[in-house]
C-alpha cells in the first residue's frame, strides 16, 4: 500500500566513472528517480513487468523521435521519453496522487498517457528531466498518417513546412479538409468514447486543458508492401541478426519481445497487450487500416497565462471563435464534440 510520503520520495545515485565505457559515458554523473514506489505501482497496474521495462529502457541507447518536441524513443520503440522542464516536474508531482487514484479506479483502462517513471540526470551540473511513457504508436506497425486533434479550428492547420515532411503532424482543419474518417466497429467506437469521456472528466476535475488526441493511421496494404521491399533489400546479405536488438537467448526481451516468442504476426495484426492504444479497422471499410489513438500533452493547467491568452485571442478572433484557450469545461465539451464526429 502506498503512503503519502511515497509521493514525495526519491532515490539518488552518484557515479564516479573512471574506467567503464569512457568513450560514451561521462566520468561523473548523478541519477535521481522520483517517487520510485508510486511509478513501480503504476507499472504493475499497466501490466508492465519491471524487468522488461528496464531492458526496453536501457539495453540500447534511445534515439531522438522527430525534431522540436524533445522526445526520445527507446530502441525497441515501446517507450517514449519526454524531456521536461523543472516546472513540468512540479506539475507531474502535483498531479501524481490524483492520477494514481484514477488509474486504480479505472483498472488501468485509460487513454491518458501511461506514466511509467520520472528521472533527473545531472552531468557537469546540467540537469535533464525525463518522463517515461508507453509509446502511443506501435513498435512494429509504421504510422502512415498522423493527426493532432484539439477540436479547435483557429490556427489549427499544419504549416507548409510541416506538410513538406515525410510524416507530417496534421491538425483539425487538415482532418476536415481531407474528409478523413476513422472506420471501426460500433462496439469499439462505443467503448473508446466511454473511455475518452471518463478520462476527459478527470482532466476537467484537475483543471487541465490544451490536451490533444493523437491519431496515427497504419495502412495495412502499404505496410505489407514496405515490409516486402525491406526483405528484398536485406536478402543479398543473407545474415540473420535476430531482430532489431539481436538475439539474446533466454534473457528478458523487453516490452515488445513477448510477441517474438508467441507467434509471428501477419500484416496489420497486433497484440493489444503491447500496442495498448491500437484499434483494428472495421470489416468492409474502404481501406484496411489500424488506428492508434490516445491523449497527449495533459499537463497544462488553466492558470493566469492561459486566461491572458484566452482574453487576447477573444479580442483578435471574436467571442464566438473556435479558439483553443478556453475554460477547461468548455475545452472538454468542444473536444468531445469534435472527436465524436471523427468516426465514419
Amino acid at each position: 500500500m502506498l503512503l503519502p510520503d511515497d509521493f514525495k520520495a526519491s532515490s539518488k545515485i552518484k557515479v564516479n566513472n573512471h574506467l567503464f565505457n569512457r568513450e560514451n559515458l561521462p566520468s561523473h554523473f548523478k541519477f535521481k528517480e522520483y517517487c520510485p514506489q508510486v511509478f513501480r505501482n503504476l507499472r504493475e497496474r499497466f501490466g508492465v513487468d519491471d524487468q522488461d521495462y528496464q531492458v526496453s529502457l536501457t539495453r540500447s541507447p534511445p534515439r531522438w523521435a522527430g525534431s522540436g518536441h524533445r522526445l526520445l524513443l527507446s530502441a525497441d520503440r515501446t517507450l517514449v521519453l519526454k524531456e521536461l522542464s523543472s516546472e513540468d516536474v512540479a506539475d507531474v508531482h502535483g498531479l501524481l496522487s490524483h492520477y494514481h487514484q484514477y488509474v486504480v479506479q479505472c483498472h488501468g483502462q485509460t487513454l491518458l498517457p501511461r506514466f511509467l517513471g520520472m528521472y533527473r540526470v545531472s552531468v557537469d551540473s546540467e540537469d535533464t528531466y525525463l518522463l517515461v511513457m508507453r509509446n502511443l504508436f506501435s513498435h512494429r506497425l509504421p504510422v502512415h498518417r498522423k493527426y493532432d486533434l484539439k477540436g479547435s479550428l483557429v490556427d489549427r492547420e499544419a504549416s507548409d513546412k510541416e506538410k513538406g515532411k515525410e510524416l507530417p503532424t496534421l491538425k483539425d482543419v487538415d482532418f476536415l479538409n481531407k474528409n478523413e474518417k476513422v472506420f471501426v466497429e460500433e462496439e469499439q467506437q462505443r467503448e473508446f468514447m466511454e473511455k475518452l469521456k471518463r478520462d476527459v472528466e478527470f482532466l476537467v476535475q484537475q483543471k487541465l486543458m490544451d490536451y490533444s488526441l493523437l491519431l496515427g493511421i497504419h495502412e495495412v496494404e502499404r505496410g505489407e508492401q514496405e515490409e516486402e521491399e525491406e526483405l528484398e533489400e536485406e536478402e543479398p546479405g543473407g545474415g540473420d541478426e535476430g531482430g532489431p536488438g539481436g538475439s539474446y537467448g533466454t534473457s528478458p526481451e523487453g516490452l515488445g519481445g513477448l510477441l517474438n516468442s508467441y507467434r509471428p504476426l501477419g500484416p496489420g495484426e497486433f497484440d493489444p497487450c503491447v500496442d495498448v492504444y491500437a484499434l483494428r479497422g472495421a470489416e468492409g471499410a474502404p481501406r484496411r487500416e489500424v488506428y492508434f489513438m490516445g491523449l497527449i500533452d495533459v499537463l497544462t493547467q488553466y492558470d493566469a497565462r492561459k486566461k491572458a491568452a484566452h482574453a487576447a485571442k477573444t479580442v483578435k478572433h471574436g467571442a464566438g471563435a473556435e479558439i483553443s484557450t478556453v475554460h477547461p469545461e468548455q475545452y472538454a465539451k468542444r473536444f468531445l464534440d469534435f472527436i465524436t464526429n471523427i468516426f465514419a
